[in-house]
């Protein structure tokens, strides 16, 4: 952007917010939360509006002329069984010997460079392929003068519009991506009866064979892709309201109707079952979707869709003093650093619901979970495959489910999970001559769990027992002993039998480590980096907790007697620091954008700022040292690390420079390009700012800005399975409800626990019992109640 453009549009926000500060113009600020735009989207990436009911997603550019809506599903990839040379990334024979090589030489020779290392454990990446778009579904109408144009996407509901005046008439254009429907809806209407034409047609991609038929009022289009041969279809139907719709060769032609409802279906013949990962001919099921779809008609769609989205977006909702301007997103993003308190904390607010809006938007029971870029790409070669890399990004993506409300987007990721350990199993003997399951750094929709050959970013064994954290957290928050049973704990047992075999013994201190072993996605290949060993004593510290609550009590002991021995990866360096390697080898000019070793403090807690004040200092001199620079996922998950530190104003500041830097104008995530870890990382790190439930324990408020002195937060979540909301004036507690999903104690941790209060069952009318002293105080709580803690006067 232009500093003559920045200066224009900086000019005219301020002007607005001057206005609506007036109260002249009170009616036109939007009510609900809106993302607003005042032009077409003219870039895929930085201006289009996502809709996404978990499998399918689009983009809605909102143009007049030709409308073009680009969609996805999420199971249309290349590569895979079928592709040419796809071997899930594993070696034909074991490679057991080479990795013990390897090893050998760090422990005796010291750090091994990473083109070293690549070049005697990678392997060409052969037939993985990459996540593509379906196609576009096209609707041209005729020219004519536009005015009063206007874009936007109600992220409460879940639908977009585009709204203008053209040849006398008001037309609304609405677009939504139904869950319970299984279908991307859109409506044309216009205020003046007769003025609804347009050419309907579907463009697709020339990576595929495509047969097109039209007939009456519906086109079906279906064929293969030649690399892998995976079958796809897309259909849709458009039910005219006054006028008629036909078939005109291959779309369907809408003339002088009073409105039309567009019906779009699409899927593949893709089934989420290792090897084989085939299912049946999509074009039946897709054809009866949109068929289902058009007999409850436009109203029942839409209300079906509203309240399915709601019932999960409403759960939450946050009031830190914001106020809706009057002006539109793009340019409020722009002139963010310059705008009135109000308009920040209105713009901070919103993007903290988006993430929210696009983790439901993304991530549904049934589909696939949320790839780099959720569920949206208009690429045949987007970026990095849009694919999941398990040495972060996956396991973002789901941070916020848990405290932010929306522990049901995970049940994707688990279905992805008990898959992926299938294929795992082969990796794990076949790379490292171990039991277990692993997985080494990306994988796709095929079940690569083996090697690429990338230096700086192959070689992560640690992906699968990062990603049985969010098994575990999932039981954490939920209480599901059933589930912990049946799908959480064969995962991390597993995932723990391969660090069982693999460890090997330090022969410098007689310590566990993990060798070779690789800090992302720089530095050399070490014995025991601080994140390697990390990540491991979280998952048998994990597995040794649920082996016990499940009666596996041998288990328990065995994964007890190896945590014993594991070196923690907790050391301080010379410079204070937190060591991100076993060796003191950390540079304090370094800035580079992982802060690897920090996985302690954030999303793990070996490290507790309450309790572990010495780590904590030193992870704190390692952030500083990394600075708040960095991709938009980095700063995002900086988001959270200063939250766990306590410090609510650098948390802020970190959000700020989200905002600033990392965000487009459609409120995207960049790294760049587009990548939508980010958006999911900094609404989770604004939960950790307002409530925290590592270690046992509720914290409440522990890291709350300045800027935010007063709020509101409602329908937050903590760890032990009860649901809480926060009033908070001049920077402290003021109220606090909590609606425990179990019976019994709850530790809680809160200022208002210092001075007089009061702790109320609201079901019961009667007071509760509390035991401790000071801010620590610990609850007996019933499931099913609504309780209060409030300040008391005195």
């Amino acid at each position: 952007m232009t500093c003559a453009r920045m200066t224009t549009i900086l000019a005219a926000v301020l002007a607005a917010l001057r206005v609506a500060a007036t109260g002249s113009a009170a009616e036109t600020a939007p009510a609900s939360l809106r993302l607003v735009y005042d032009a077409p989207a003219a870039d895929w990436e930085r201006e289009g509006l996502p809709i996404g009911n978990g499998a399918m997603g689009a983009m809605i550019a909102g143009g007049v002329e030709t409308d073009r809506i680009q969609f996805n599903e999420k199971t249309l990839w290349t590569g895979g069984p079928g592709a040419e040379g796809y071997d899930y990334g594993l070696p034909n024979k074991s490679m057991a010997g080479e990795v013990r090589a390897v090893a050998r030489d760090i422990l005796e020779n010291g750090p091994m460079a990473p083109e070293e290392a690549a070049r005697r454990l990678g392997r060409p990446m052969r037939g993985y392929g990459a996540y593509q778009s379906l196609g576009e579904l096209a609707i041209e109408t005729a020219g004519g003068e536009v005015s009063a144009y206007e874009r936007d996407l109600d992220i409460e509901r879940a639908v977009a519009r585009a709204r203008f005046r053209k040849g006398g008439a008001r037309h609304e254009r609405v677009y939504f991506a139904s869950y319970p429907d299984k279908t991307i809806v859109i409506r044309y209407a216009a205020d003046k009866p007769g003025s609804v034409s347009f050419r309907a047609s579907l463009a697709i991609p020339e990576n595929r064979s495509a047969k097109v038929e039209a007939a009456g009022n519906r086109v079906l289009a279906k064929g293969a892709l030649h690399d892998n041969g995976l079958k796809w279809a897309a259909s849709f139907v458009v039910l005219a309201e006054g006028g008629s719709a036909t078939a005109s060769d291959d779309a369907i032609v809408v003339e002088g109707a009073d409105a039309a409802t567009i019906i779009l279906a699409a899927g593949t013949n893709y089934a989420l079952d290792h090897p084989r990962y085939r299912g049946a001919d999509p074009a039946a099921d897709v054809l009866a979707r949109v068929e289902a779809a058009a007999r409850r008609g436009w109203k029942a769609l839409l209300d079906r869709h509203a309240d399915d989205h709601r019932s999960l977006f409403r759960r939450f909702s946050l009031d830190i003093g914001q106020k809706p301007p009057a002006a539109t997103t793009d340019a409020l993003l722009a002139a963010y650093p310059a705008l009135d308190e109000a308009a920040r904390r209105w713009l901070e607010a919103l993007y903290i619901q988006y993430g929210r809006y696009l983790l439901i938007a993304s991530s549904r029971a049934g589909s696939l979970p949320a790839n780099l870029q959720g569920v949206w790409n208009n690429s045949a070669a987007p970026p990095w495959n849009a694919d999941y890399h398990v040495n972060i990004n996956l396991q973002m993506n789901y941070w916020p489910a848990g405290p932010l409300n929306l522990i049901e987007t995970a049940l994707p990721l688990f279905d992805f999970i008990d898959n992926l350990a299938v294929a795992g199993r082969a990796s794990a003997r076949k790379i490292a001559g171990a039991s277990g399951w692993a997985v080494f750094l990306n994988t796709n929709i095929w079940g690569f769990t083996g090697l690429i050959d990338w230096p700086t970013a192959f070689w992560q064994p640690e992906g699968a027992a990062w990603l049985c954290r969010r098994y575990y957290d999932y039981y954490l928050y939920t209480h599901d002993i059933e589930f912990l049973r049946e799908r959480a704990f064969p995962a991390m047992k597993e995932a723990a039998r391969f660090w069982l075999d693999r460890l090997v013994e330090d022969p410098r201190d007689g310590r566990l480590v993990v060798v070779p072993g690789f800090s992302p996605e720089h530095g050399p290949f070490t014995a025991g980096p601080a994140m390697s060993q990390q990540i491991v004593h979280d998952l048998f510290r994990n597995a040794a907790d649920a082996a016990r609550l499940l009666g596996e009590d041998a288990f328990a002991r065995e994964i007890e007697a190896a945590l014993a021995r594991l070196d923690p990866g907790l050391r301080i360096g010379a410079w204070g620091q937190l060591q991100e390697w076993k060796e003191d080898l950390d540079d304090p000019n370094d800035d580079h954008r992982h802060i690897s070793h920090l996985y302690a403090l954030y999303p793990g807690e070996q490290i507790d700022a309450l309790e572990d004040a010495a780590f904590a200092e030193a992870a704190r001199v390692s952030l500083d040292a990394r600075g708040d620079g960095g991709t938009g996922w980095s700063k995002a998950w900086k988001i959270g690390l200063w939250a766990r530190l306590l410090d609510g104003d650098r948390a802020h500041k970190l959000l700020e420079e989200q905002l600033k830097d990392s965000t487009l104008p459609n409120l995207l995530d960049t790294h760049p390009p587009f990548q939508i870890d980010g958006n999911f990382g900094a609404s989770a790190g604004v939960a950790e700012m307002l409530v925290q439930s590592h270690r046992g324990l509720i914290r409440i408020l522990p890291a709350l800005p300045a800027a935010w002195s007063d709020g509101e937060a409602r329908g937050l979540r903590a760890r032990g399975n009860v649901e809480l909301d926060i009033v908070w004036r001049d920077g402290k507690a003021a109220r606090i409800e909590l609606r425990p999903g179990r019976a019994g104690d709850y530790h809680l941790y809160t200022d208002i626990f210092e001075g007089a209060f009061a702790v109320e069952d609201l079901s019961a009318g009667a007071p509760v019992a509390v035991a401790g002293e000071g801010r620590r105080r610990t609850l007996s709580l019933a499931a099913g109640r609504r309780y209060a803690i409030t300040v008391r006067e005195e």
